[in-house]
């Protein structure tokens, strides 16, 4: 049976229980005794999704002891037991602690190259905005009850003159630019398409009531110097870049982005061309680096390993990076080097398996308490997704100074088959309610552990309990960093 064949009957099991019963709590009780019973042995024995070393699949990794020395080339009867998965909610808590383990480093990004980047500090308003009375329309600044008198030729710009302008005496006007500071004691601003100018009288008059303060931007409208605008570990984003210049900065108090490597592992993958006698394309180094850089890391390009143990003990010692990504070798087979190559090196798996579909054989370490952490992926596609999600991302958040992502729920339309123990995680794309009916999110095709094509139409992925769920059931949603920028979605995929 193929893992694809495997993943297929544990979901029609994963419905037959869903759909034959009224979800009684004596239902659940059940379940849950059937889930504490099954914990140990189901890693062992239910490898149904990710059934081979690199990104043909994954089984399920099995512990080392970081502080034994281990045999790069290992032989597989001598594993040890598997060690308990993670839970999923739990193995991303973990993650996240471990982002958020040490103190942030800060630098000072000129506004040109903090684009991006984390505030490493509130961001603090360094004058008032704006800082003098403005005209927020062109037209005619006045003073007192009109007619006004005006001088002609006599008009007031933004930018003309450093100092404030004269006082502007009861009963005259003047005319003023956009921008431009506005006289001392001047009542309001008249736009010029609500004026009437009586060239042969001199004067000035208005088709409209004139409301004190009407068109003017006061000083300290927006704030006052020394208020908060924006706080710490907000994303700089071009409308940032835009208030930190209008207040004054710069350069802004940024945290570096994380440093990342990846290095793809597996013999059996090629970097161009079509597939052909048992090798495939490799889909993982492609698409990593800019959904690395889409969660605020700086990416180095992928480097292809194959199989070598020695390879990859080289490339995780030699590497300065903050976090190491690697794709495949996760499991226990002949040539899934991860697990010894860290028990080597002394690594500590912080995560060492979740119970996740797809993407269970994912893990976590640590090189050093204060060191550098590696990410180990899965080699199946939607698999290696799921853990980047699970793992990389709450990660990164912590390295970078982010916020965690919000979690929030939504409706989902359709029944989601669930696995019989394990969290699954489905793309999903949102749709608006139709009619006055609710947003929701519909389920997409193709979501098999090896397949890009779901992923490739979702904007997030419904995160759905052992079980499944019946449609209409709102459901924990993780967004992409991105949203499909066509609608192709519909038919095919849905």
């Amino acid at each position: 049976m193929t893992g694809d064949d495997a993943e297929e009957l544990a979901v029609e099991q994963a419905l037959a229980l869903v759909g034959g019963r009224n979800q009684t709590r004596g239902r659940a009780d059940d379940q849950a005794r059937d889930r504490a019973n099954d914990q140990a042995r189901h890693r062992a024995d239910d490898r149904t999704g990710d059934q081979t070393g690199n990104q043909a699949g994954d089984q399920m990794p099995h512990n080392q002891n970081p502080g034994a020395p281990a045999d790069p080339h290992p032989a597989p009867c001598t594993t040890p037991s598997p060690s308990p998965a993670l839970p999923w909610d739990r193995a991303r808590a973990v993650a996240a602690r471990a982002g958020r383990g040490g103190p942030l480093a800060v630098v000072r990004l000129p506004l040109d190259r903090a684009l991006g980047h984390v505030l490493a500090e509130p961001l603090a308003a360094l004058t008032d905005l704006p800082s003098f009375d403005t005209s927020a329309m062109d037209g005619w600044a006045v003073a007192g009850p009109g007619p006004w008198t005006y001088e002609e030729g006599v008009s007031l710009l933004a930018g003309v003159g450093g100092s404030p302008a004269a006082r502007l005496p009861d009963g005259t006007a003047v005319r003023i630019a956009t921008g431009a500071r506005t006289p001392a004691d001047t009542t309001a601003v008249i736009r010029s398409e609500h004026a009437h100018v009586d060239e042969a009288r001199g004067l000035l008059s208005t088709r409209r009531p004139v409301v004190t303060g009407q068109d003017i931007r006061p000083r300290g409208q927006e704030c006052r110097s020394g208020d908060e605008l924006v706080p710490a570990g907000t994303v700089v984003t071009p409308a940032v870049l835009g208030l930190a210049a209008a207040a004054g900065y710069d350069a802004l108090p940024a945290v570096p982005r994380p440093r990342v490597d990846v290095l793809v592992l597996g013999d059996e993958l090629l970097a161009a061309g079509l597939p052909h006698d048992g090798l495939i394309r490799d889909a993982l180094g492609p698409m990593l680096g800019p959904w690395l850089r889409a969660l605020g890391a700086e990416v180095s390009g992928p480097r292809r390993l194959g199989d070598d143990a020695e390879a990859l003990r080289e490339a995780l010692t030699s590497s300065d990076a903050d976090l190491i990504v690697t794709t495949g070798g996760t499991a226990s087979g002949p040539v899934d080097h991860v697990h010894p190559v860290l028990a080597a090196l002394g690594a500590e798996l912080l995560v060492d398996g979740v119970t996740v579909r797809p993407g269970h054989p994912m893990l976590l370490a640590r090189f050093a308490p204060d060191g550098p952490h590696l990410v180990g992926l899965p080699g199946n596609p939607l698999a290696a997704v799921s853990g980047l999600l699970t793992l990389a991302e709450p990660l990164l958040a912590g390295l970078a100074g982010r916020p965690a992502q919000d979690a929030y729920r939504a409706l989902v339309h359709a029944d989601v088959p669930g696995h019989p123990h394990d969290t699954r995680l489905v793309p999903v794309v949102h749709r608006a309610g139709r009619a006055g009916g609710r947003d929701h999110v519909a389920p997409l095709r193709y979501n098999g552990p090896a397949m890009l094509r779901g992923i490739a139409a979702a904007d997030g992925l419904a995160v759905v309990p052992a079980g499944g769920v019946r449609s209409g059931t709102e459901v924990e949603i993780l967004d992409l960093p991105w949203a499909p920028a066509t609608p192709w979605t519909e038919g095919c995929f849905t």
